[in-house]
């Protein structure tokens, strides 16, 4: 269980990061890494179903290139306003990571992955959530998919982990998440649900727990596992209660479309408004955007798009417009982001400013594939870390963990290779270290 003192340094460094470290200056972290230009949160946002290049590489550009005179394509051309912060990166591989139709786990985690199987280590958002300033929910995972799998399955844990056989749920249904996040600075009905709900989750916690005494040691590490989910919903619960009246500033207004929305993108879109309150009031530092949840599922028919699921992976994507269709939505809710941080003063500059979004997919370039080419795009230089208003073409010979090996540098830790081992190194990786093409 989080003891009282971690709860409330937790708390204070919330407060800190959302405000900035004149409020609370013994908590430096965050201020260093403003000033060595490091980022103090990041967000990845996961497409299911591939990311084709063709879709956000300007025509004609075949080798690393200034952005500045050139035209992005339709599919992300929301984009076209910010290029100065966007990065396009083409030539990065996953072949180690079996990403035909998804590398699940292994997308975020730079490893094998697959269907159905447990996490072999951690993800990088959750490496990045133990090394950026501390915050009350250190990382938000958001799952969007088709409105009667985030009915059904309200939570499911496709992308992201905490180690070995320990992943983390997304959230798909925004009621729940705003109980969650909000329930006890709410009222009415959705503070009766909130009591009732922290009721019944104190209740699950103390049996779980007593009950895992009785059981054999080989199941009781599994067993502690399950017993922790329910210690950290409860300690969240706790610690939230505790800056109720910061988090009313943030929490987003609850309209109709919580309740009654008529397509999927209404659910996705309060996904997102949730997320960005969490990070605008220094909740969490980390935010995990899954469209499709990590698997071949996924709907936008709010879009004017009936095809969903797998059959959208069997469609080419350049020139498509059901694709380009997916691909603006897309778009339009990484302006979104940006927008909302721009909008928060941080330091002598805004959120936004120390902030890194990478877009990319979570099985490379398309639903069938070996992994050869894993596009991705970067918003934000995080105050000069990293190169922006770039495309480069690399020789798709480094893998995707060179670039989570370059985030976790610009982020204060000093490692020359993430999730891969010297022998797949051997294998899988000609260079060590960051990529250099995107650091500045």
């Amino acid at each position: 269980m989080i003891t009282r003192r971690r709860s409330l340094q937790s708390i204070a460094t919330g407060l800190g990061a959302a405000f900035g470290s004149s409020m609370f200056p013994d908590l430096s972290r965050a201020a260093s890494l403003a000033a060595s230009g490091g980022p103090k949160r990041v967000i990845f946002f996961m497409q299911n179903q591939g990311f084709d290049p063709a879709t956000c590489i300007p025509a004609g550009m075949t080798s690393n290139s200034s952005l500045a005179k050139a035209k992005l394509p339709e599919p992300i051309s929301a984009l076209e306003p910010f290029k100065e912060r966007l990065h396009i990166i083409n030539g990065l591989h996953g072949k180690h990571t079996s990403p035909s139709h998804s590398a699940f786990f292994g997308a975020l985690g730079g490893y094998r992955g697959s269907d159905g199987v447990a996490p072999s280590a951690s993800t990088i958002d959750y490496e990045l959530s133990k090394v950026l300033p501390e915050t009350l929910l250190p990382h938000l995972c958001i799952g969007m998919d088709s409105i009667e799998n985030m009915k059904a399955k309200p939570t499911v844990a496709n992308l992201s982990a905490r180690g070995a056989g320990s992943p983390i749920f997304m959230h798909s249904n925004p009621n729940h998440l705003y109980q969650m996040l909000y329930g006890g600075i709410s009222s009415g009905e959705i503070r009766s649900q909130h009591e009732a709900r922290s009721g019944m989750l104190d209740r699950i916690e103390a049996m779980a727990a007593a009950e895992g005494k009785s059981l054999p040691s080989s199941d009781r590490q599994r067993y502690g596992e399950f017993v922790q989910g329910f210690e950290d919903m409860n300690g969240l619960r706790e610690r939230l209660g505790g800056v109720s009246d910061h988090l009313r500033n943030f929490a987003p207004k609850v309209d109709d479309a919580y309740a009654n929305p008529e397509f999927e993108t209404d659910w996705h879109d309060r996904l997102l408004d949730l997320g960005v309150s969490a990070l605008k009031s220094g909740i969490t530092s980390v935010l995990t955007i899954g469209s499709g949840r990590g698997e071949i599922f996924g709907a936008w028919k709010g879009l004017g798009v009936e095809e969903q699921g797998h059959n959208l992976g069997h469609m080419v994507q350049k020139d498509n417009p059901i694709w380009i269709k997916i691909r603006q939505y897309n778009s339009r809710l990484l302006v979104r982001l940006m927008e909302e941080l721009e909008s928060v003063p941080e330091g002598s500059g805004t959120m936004m400013d120390n902030t890194l979004i990478v877009y990319t997919s979570n099985n490379a370039d398309k639903q069938h594939t070996d992994g050869a080419n894993w596009p991705v795009m970067l918003l934000g230089n995080c105050n000069g870390a990293f190169k922006s208003g770039r495309f480069t073409q690399l020789d798709g010979k480094r893998p995707i963990n060179a670039l989570y090996t370059s985030i976790l540098k610009t982020a204060g830790v000093d490692v020359d290779r993430f999730n891969m081992s010297e022998q797949m190194a051997a294998k899988f990786d000609s260079g060590s270290g960051p990529l250099k093409e995107i650091l500045a």
